[in-house]
């Protein structure tokens, strides 16, 4: 069997599986089975495919017809223009999170500073502040083990390890040191919301970075209240947060001791982050 007709037997496979990406999906996961660029394969649509290949496509396309996530059946997910190896143990990375990133970094341009990342997954968040912050270092936490092995590899990988240090630590075990800059993509939905989530996400991704309690709130609070002990004084308390949480969230940060710098919105025009600083 040739690319072109492996193609179009994986596509009508997922499309059979309401995948609604089947084509690109179907290029993608041949993509990863040969070793080759998307593009190099769409120019030679007559080569043929050998029984092992196929073999090895087909398994793909049986998790992806599952609804597992393309990123982690590629085992990798790109963001902020750096691709980072992702697992089932962290949250795959959104673009909207890039939008934090950018925000922070025009910031703190060119200054040398501490950050800390609660919930740090996959590392994207500090890894690619660093990667671009030349003083600066930091530390990302995790409850998840299996996620800081994730993320120390992306750390070496894109060659900050010896600006940071991912610790297998809990909020509450963070003590004795003060940062400049706290940020978190902590888990904001309401539980009760989890089961509308799409089937690649309930599914397949981390309940405990999706779950946020009752109303969504718990882990965002508890950010809260130990950035006001661990933060410096004027230091900057970035969140990312879930739409039309922002009234309670900036209720809650000004109630302890953080002035509201700013809120960016998303792609969709919902509010999606906002920064503090701790007064």
């Amino acid at each position: 069997m040739n690319t072109f007709k492996i193609i179009k037997a994986g596509s009508n496979l997922l499309k059979n599986n309401n995948i609604t990406s089947h084509i690109l999906d179907s290029e993608i996961l041949l993509s990863k089975t040969l070793k080759k660029s998307r593009e190099e394969i769409l120019t030679h649509l007559d080569k043929k495919i050998s029984k092992e290949d196929i073999l090895v496509f087909k398994n793909y396309l049986k998790r992806r017809s599952n609804n597992e996530p393309i990123a982690y059946i590629l085992e990798e997910k790109e963001f902020w223009s750096k691709r980072f190896i992702v697992s089932k143990d962290t949250l795959i990375p959104r673009p909207d999170t890039e939008i934090l990133v950018d925000q922070i970094l025009k910031i703190y341009k060119e200054k040398k500073i501490s950050i800390l990342d609660i919930g740090t997954g996959s590392g994207c968040i500090i890894i690619s502040l660093l990667d671009n912050l030349e003083h600066s270092n930091g530390i990302g936490i995790d409850i998840s083990r299996n996620a800081i092995l994730i993320a120390k590899k992306n750390a070496f990988k894109h060659n900050v390890s010896c600006k940071v240090k991912f610790l297998n630590k809990s909020l509450v075990e963070v003590i004795n040191k003060k940062f400049d800059l706290i940020v978190s993509n902590p888990p904001y939905i309401m539980r009760k919301d989890i089961k509308n989530l799409s089937d690649d996400i309930k599914k397949h991704e981390p309940r405990m970075a999706l779950d946020g309690g009752n109303d969504g709130l718990d882990v965002i609070k508890k950010v809260i209240y130990k950035s006001k002990d661990i933060l410096k004084i004027n230091g900057m308390l970035a969140l990312e947060i879930g739409n039309e949480q922002i009234k309670k969230v900036s209720k809650v940060l000004i109630e302890n001791n953080f002035r509201i710098k700013n809120v960016i919105k998303d792609y969709k025009n919902n509010v999606r982050c906002v920064l503090a600083i701790k007064i």
